[in-house]
C-alpha cells in the first residue's frame, strides 16, 4: 500500500473515531427526561404513603415506569444500565436529594407530612408529573 493511501486510511479512521466518543451517553441520571420523570414517580410514592386523604394511580405509574425505561432503551442504554441506575445507592440518595429540594422550593421540609399532603392536593388540581400519578380517596 502507498503511504498516501496508507495516511488516508489512518485520517479516515481518526475522523471515525472522534464521532463514536462524541456521541457517548451520558449517565443516565443526567438525562433530564428520564431524571424527571423518576423523581415524579418518587414525590408521588412519598405522598400516597403519608397522606391519608391520598391515594396512588398505580396503573398510571406503572404505566409511567414503562414509558421512561422504553425511552432509556431508545436512547441506547441496556437493561443493565438502567438497572444499575435504578438500583443505585449513591443515585436514590441523590433523586431524595433532589426530591426533597423540590419539596423546600414548595415551602415544605421533608418531615411535614401536612404540607407534604397540600403539595398533593395542589399537585392533583394542576395535574402535574406528579398529580397524574394521585387520586384523592
Amino acid at each position: 500500500m502507498s503511504k498516501l493511501r496508507t495516511a488516508v486510511l489512518a485520517a479516515t479512521l481518526g475522523a471515525l473515531a472522534v464521532p463514536s466518543a462524541a456521541l457517548a451517553k451520558p449517565p443516565l441520571g443526567e438525562v433530564r427526561e428520564i431524571h424527571d420523570g423518576l423523581m415524579a414517580v418518587g414525590i408521588a410514592d412519598e405522598i400516597r404513603n403519608r397522606c391519608d386523604n391520598i391515594g396512588a394511580r398505580m396503573l398510571t405509574a406503572m404505566g409511567t415506569l414503562n414509558t421512561l425505561k422504553k425511552r432509556a432503551r431508545a436512547l441506547g442504554y441496556s437493561n443493565a444500565e438502567i438497572e444499575d441506575y435504578v438500583t443505585s445507592k449513591a443515585e436514590k440518595k441523590k433523586m431524595r436529594a433532589d426530591g426533597e429540594a423540590y419539596l423546600a422550593s414548595r415551602g415544605v421540609a421533608a418531615d411535614d407530612t401536612a404540607g407534604l399532603c397540600r403539595v398533593g392536593r395542589e399537585e392533583i388540581a394542576r395535574g402535574s408529573a406528579i398529580g397524574v400519578l394521585l387520586r384523592e380517596k
